[in-house]
């Protein structure tokens, strides 16, 4: 990164370890906040400056701002509650109006488009509870001047369907017309540092791989590379599963992520899961 940079994390989930360790490797210094002592601990064992305070409370808001004063560039990753965010509430009170800020959304704030392709000009139109606090969240980060990004799937090192298959927990829904967007964990991080770097680029960005694919395929695919025989293929009707699960096959969309590769200059490390997944099994994930 070409200025000093002192990147404040809100919340030190799998997006923003990926994160942290991108922007440490380009020169920024780290802060990451969490709510836990414990993940405190890791925070400082891998390199980064850990700080303990919860957002939703009065201590916790004031700590929180002292932090973004302190902050050339924020990314939350935190997500809404049933009563709003609360980093956005204690940021409000006073906004760090001098530094870049990036807020860390949902491609599910589109809805189901169908089948169709998603962009960022389009109006949300969520139809998932969460989605619908996530664009509600969305309208007050925009009002802090935070650049949106909208993530698709995540998967990457401990987080794919590599790990569900070793469990015995991987599912094959068969579900005709269903895709989902995904991406690796690693190329999130680098838009995010690239997005840092092109601090003039506002508005709504969508990060997604260029294969929107069948959740089936993807399973059976990962399957493959372990030498395992797939799960056996279930329809969405006779499969069993938790309410939060089904809810993802209930919405179809395709997301673009051209906005996002025209203003930063982002090309794909993992254009899609068939070099993603083989990398992460290189990775030991």
């Amino acid at each position: 990164m070409k200025e000093t940079v002192t990147l404040l994390l809100i919340g030190y989930g799998y997006v923003a370890r990926a994160t942290a360790r991108a922007a440490s490797g380009h020169g920024a210094r780290v802060i990451a906040t969490t709510r836990s002592h414990d993940t405190a601990r890791e925070i400082d064992a891998a390199g980064f400056t850990p700080a303990v305070c919860d957002p939703a409370t009065a201590k916790g808001a004031e700590t929180l701002r002292s932090l973004a004063r302190e902050a050339t560039h924020i990314v939350s990753s935190v997500p809404p509650g049933r009563g709003g965010d609360p980093v956005l509430a204690a940021l409000s009170d006073a906004p760090p109006d001098h530094a870049w800020i990036g807020y860390l959304s949902t491609t599910g704030v589109y809805g189901d488009r169908q089948g169709g392709w998603a962009f960022e000009w389009e109006t949300p139109t969520p139809g998932q509870d969460r989605s619908v606090r996530r664009a509600e969240a969305e309208q007050g980060w925009t009002g802090l001047g935070a650049r949106l990004f909208r993530l698709s799937g995540i998967y990457g090192p401990g987080r794919s369907a590599f790990d569900r298959l070793r469990e015995g927990r991987a599912r094959r829904i068969d579900s005709p017309g269903q895709v989902f967007s995904r991406i690796h964990v690693d190329d999130i991080a680098a838009c995010l540092c690239l997005a840092m770097e092109r601090s003039e680029r506002k508005g709504a960005f969508n990060l997604c791989d260029d294969w929107p694919s069948p959740q089936s395929e993807v399973v059976e695919g990962a399957a493959r590379l372990l030498g395992l025989d797939p799960p056996p293929c279930e329809t969405l009707e006779e499969a069993e599963m938790s309410e939060m699960a089904r809810s993802f096959y209930e919405e179809v969309r395709r997301v673009s992520n051209a906005r996002a590769k025209a203003a930063f200059g982002w090309r794909l490390e993992y254009p899609s899961w068939h070099e993603g997944l083989p990398a992460v099994l290189e990775a030991g994930g």
